[in-house]
């Protein structure tokens, strides 16, 4: 298991991505949301991820690989007919306890070159050192709530859910898929996916703050720390931060499944 820390900052292919009224409504259907919601700006960069990380780490060290972090800032909209162009590159390996940390930036532009999203995606390698850190982390979204929350919103997660948000993002890996894989591989079955319980929290943020429009979010930004599965419960706590709203999202047990949430709106 090893990284090559010469491929940081090494930008990945170009991926384009032509948007369609078919493709928003179908992410929209697979997180029980409205078309439009942010998170689908992950679908237009989806495939220019895995090359980027694997540029870095070896296929015996992504076998160890989580989604640990997750953040969106959200320059304008994305809406059906734009024609886009994405990039990813890593910009970042950093030695953690118990492991270490890929950073991987992304760059979502329209067909004219305007800058449409820019996302940074950390992964962590459970058990896997590197001896050479370069880069710096992801920008800063830590939560340190202050008093009550103003709301907690409550959702629950389809049986179905996986297998819907599977076809319309493109993510189907088995552990999203498939009971008996799941279980081989150490979990209690199939899990949702990072990016659908992360539309879920920023759904509940909007209902929160009485925002009926997902595009009036600039930012959302979480760090994954549990696994959602489907049939669960899953609850939003908001608090209002400076800058926007900090949240948490717990299953039906009480336990975390995202933190340091952040959303902030134009």
């Amino acid at each position: 298991m090893s990284f090559d820390a010469g491929a940081i900052g090494r930008a990945g292919d170009e991926r384009r991505y032509e948007v369609t009224e078919e493709a928003l409504q179908a992410y929209a259907d697979a997180t029980d949301d409205v078309p439009g919601g942010p998170v689908f700006a992950i679908v237009p960069v989806w495939e220019t991820i895995a090359p980027a990380s694997r540029s870095v780490a070896s296929d015996e060290a992504r076998k160890r690989v989580v989604h640990y972090e997750h953040d969106m800032l959200l320059h304008r909209p994305i809406e059906a007919g734009m024609r886009l162009v994405s990039r990813a590159t890593p910009v970042a390996l950093l030695g953690r306890p118990n492991g270490a940390s890929l950073v991987i930036r992304t760059e979502t532009r329209s067909d004219n070159g305007e800058l449409v999203n820019e996302q940074y995606v950390t992964e962590f390698f459970r058990g896997v050192d590197t001896e050479v850190s370069v880069g710096d982390r992801a920008p800063d979204h830590r939560l340190e709530p202050n008093g009550e929350p103003i709301a907690e919103v409550a959702y629950r997660v389809a049986d179905d859910q996986t297998v819907r948000y599977a076809a319309a993002s493109g993510d189907d890996f088995a552990i999203h898929l498939d009971d008996d894989f799941a279980r081989r591989v150490g979990l209690s079955g199939r899990i949702v996916h990072g990016l659908c319980t992360m539309a879920f929290a920023g759904r509940a943020v909007l209902e929160a703050a009485g925002v009926d429009q997902p595009r009036e979010v600039k930012r959302l930004a979480v760090r994954f720390s549990a696994p959602l599965f489907p049939g669960d419960e899953v609850t939003a706590r908001v608090w209002r931060v400076n800058g926007g709203y900090g949240f948490e999202s717990l299953n039906s047990d009480g336990k975390a499944v995202i933190k340091d949430g952040l959303t902030e709106l134009r």
